[in-house]
């Protein structure tokens, strides 16, 4: 007969039985402590938000969970993201430093050493050196978790991942739907879980590398808040860090009710059934319209996020650990200002922040805040020693739990995006558009209807240009008196009577330049950084047209003008057409080929 296990020994052994009992004793101490002195922390990021999308912000929307978040905990009304883009946002919610102070070799080869202007934008990524909050936390004693969309990838900073057997499959935009695509999916989501491990995780699960691409464009939050409650379930005991980002509430328009008609569509490709974690979407919808809304319209991706949240907060209290679970709800940036560091519609964000026994029930914030202030937030409740070389450019929110304000908290905020950079008070925002000597010459070369995109603030074709209605969008200088025209469409830059207020703005700006050390126009000279003034011929042209989303026309008084003559005709627009359909299905058939010769 096999003999019992040593420790079986013990427990039948009257002379060990007291020392036994102590270990027991000791260890459920350490264990209640770490519970009660360290809270665990879920970070809920949602895509493409804006304050009016909550019920609890003054939104006509239906997020009972959120506004009962906001009645239970503290609601943030100047809340801001640095950068208005996923990529650059999500960087910032995950190291607590500006996107412009990257060090990833992805930011570095795109931009240049410091002597270059920086262009925060699609081109960062987490460090090689683990500078992050699922690092860092889990050194500290945390369990870190990650779940759903990423967007942080680089071939660059891990090119091994890239090669060999396990690497990323690249599956063509014209796949078909089918087992084989699906089990490309179902690989490329193993990849995304080891990508993550290697950047400190300890634990990774039902992850997007971006926005999910076809033929599985669907969202599916089902999927990711499945795989949350697991890892939750898993570590009750905690301290744990869950990462939670859903693709929703990212657009098209009305594709959240498509995707709710498509209950099989995941990030691991097609799926036989959909977890039972949260509220039947037939139900949901039938919901929505008995409250008087249109499930056709955004309600249903604002309400179906909100049902999300509720499934979390159900297993919180079911474990009994919801009072010392910092639960953290925000987007990465807004909807409609995409790509700009206007405060509306862009920057400003909606955040809440639920934690009983650390923020008293019912408290509103006013003070300016930032993505960046929550990872030395996550760090002082944790008790993390941040590792020396670990650059934090926020700071840590815990001043503003007792009562949301406190005597020495900052005056201003520094907004960053491609060519932009902004700086925000409690009533200005002052916004500095400074492109580079190469973006000069392009702008220069650019045709009237490209104009809008190469000027645009991220300078990257195919986002399209939002924020354009505002008359002072492509100024390189703009100031909004932000209490009187909060979707600052009213530019005081060049009144003689704001020229003091200019100055201090100006002094503010110049300050956070200089702490991220890279030339910056005028203010910081040097490398490919360029001074205003050398564009204005573009600027009054680009006024002149009609934009409309991603369509640009020139007027004919315009045409006439600058003496445009050979517009286009139909038949030249066809040949293109034609050519560009050539020249895809070329490329399509050199990836066919070259997986067959791999296999």
């Amino acid at each position: 007969m096999t003999p019992p296990p040593r420790i079986a020994c013990y427990l039948i052994n009257p002379t060990m039985k007291p020392y036994f009992t102590f270990l027991l004793s000791f260890l459920a101490m350490l264990i209640t402590a770490a519970r009660g002195e360290r809270p665990n922390i879920i970070m809920f990021l949602i895509d493409d938000q804006n304050p009016s999308s909550i019920a609890a912000f003054g939104g006509d929307t239906y997020t009972p969970n959120l506004d009962r978040m906001a009645e239970e905990g503290m609601k943030f009304t100047r809340a801001y993201v640095s950068s208005s883009v996923c990529t650059p946002s999500r960087y910032s919610f995950l190291t607590g430093r500006f996107a412009g102070n990257s060090h990833s070799k992805l930011y570095v080869d795109a931009v240049g050493g410091r002597e270059n202007q920086g262009l925060p934008g699609f081109n960062v990524a987490l460090e090689r050196d683990k500078m992050n909050v699922g690092n860092v936390l889990r050194k500290a004693g945390y369990t870190t978790g990650f779940v759903g969309k990423f967007h942080l990838t680089s071939s660059l900073d891990f090119p091994e991942f890239y090669k060999g057997e396990d690497k990323w499959i690249n599956i063509p935009k014209g796949a078909s739907p089918g087992p084989e695509i699906s089990a490309q999916f179902k690989h490329n989501e193993r990849w995304m879980r080891r990508y993550l491990q290697e950047l400190g995780f300890s634990w990774a699960k039902n992850v997007y590398p971006s926005n999910t691409p076809p033929p599985y464009s669907q969202h599916n939050p089902e999927w990711t808040t499945v795989a949350a409650l697991e890892f939750i379930e898993e570590n009750k005991d905690g301290p744990f860090y869950l990462h939670l980002c859903s693709t929703l509430l990212h657009g098209p328009e009305r594709s959240w009710r498509k995707s709710m008609d498509h209950p099989l569509v995941t990030g691991e490709g097609e799926v036989q059934s959909l977890p039972g974690v949260m509220t039947p979407r037939k139900e949901l919808l039938k919901t929505i319209t008995e409250r008087g809304f249109d499930p056709d319209s955004h309600v249903a991706g604002e309400a179906w996020i909100d049902d999300s949240l509720g499934a979390i907060f159900r297993k919180l209290k079911e474990l009994g650990i919801d009072d010392n679970t910092l639960v953290i709800f925000a987007p990465d940036h807004g909807r409609d200002g995409k790509a700009s560091v206007f405060s509306h519609g862009s920057c400003q964000v909606p955040m809440i922040m639920r934690w009983p026994k650390g923020i008293p029930a019912g408290q509103v914030c006013e003070e300016l805040v930032q993505n960046v202030d929550l990872v030395p937030t996550y760090f002082e409740l944790g008790k993390t020693e941040k590792p020396e070389l670990y650059r934090i450019d926020g700071k840590s929110l815990t001043p503003l739990f007792k009562d949301g304000q406190a005597n020495d908290w900052r005056n201003h905020l520094y907004l960053e995006m491609g060519t932009a950079r902004a700086t925000v008070t409690k009533d200005w925002s002052y916004i500095a558009v400074r492109y580079t000597k190469g973006q000069i010459a392009a702008i220069k070369k650019a045709t009237p209807k490209n104009l809008p995109k190469a000027m645009s603030y991220i300078g990257r074709l195919g986002i399209g240009v939002r924020g354009t209605e505002r008359p002072g969008f492509f100024d390189e200088d703009q100031l909004y008196h932000l209490k009187k025209d909060p979707k600052e469409m009213r530019n005081l830059a060049h009144q003689s009577a704001q020229a003091i207020r200019m100055k201090k703005m100006h002094d503010l700006m110049r300050q956070d330049l200089e702490s991220i050390g890279r030339p910056f126009g005028e203010f910081i000279p040097g490398g490919n950084a360029a001074e205003t003034g050398q564009v204005d011929r573009q600027i009054a042209i680009v006024k002149k047209l009609e934009i409309k989303g991603k369509t640009v026309t020139v007027p004919e008084a315009l045409k006439k003008d600058l003496g445009i003559t050979d517009e286009p005709t139909s038949d030249d627009k066809v040949k293109r057409k034609a050519k560009r359909a050539v020249r895809k299905k070329a490329r399509e058939e050199a990836k066919s080929n070259k997986q067959r010769t791999r296999q």
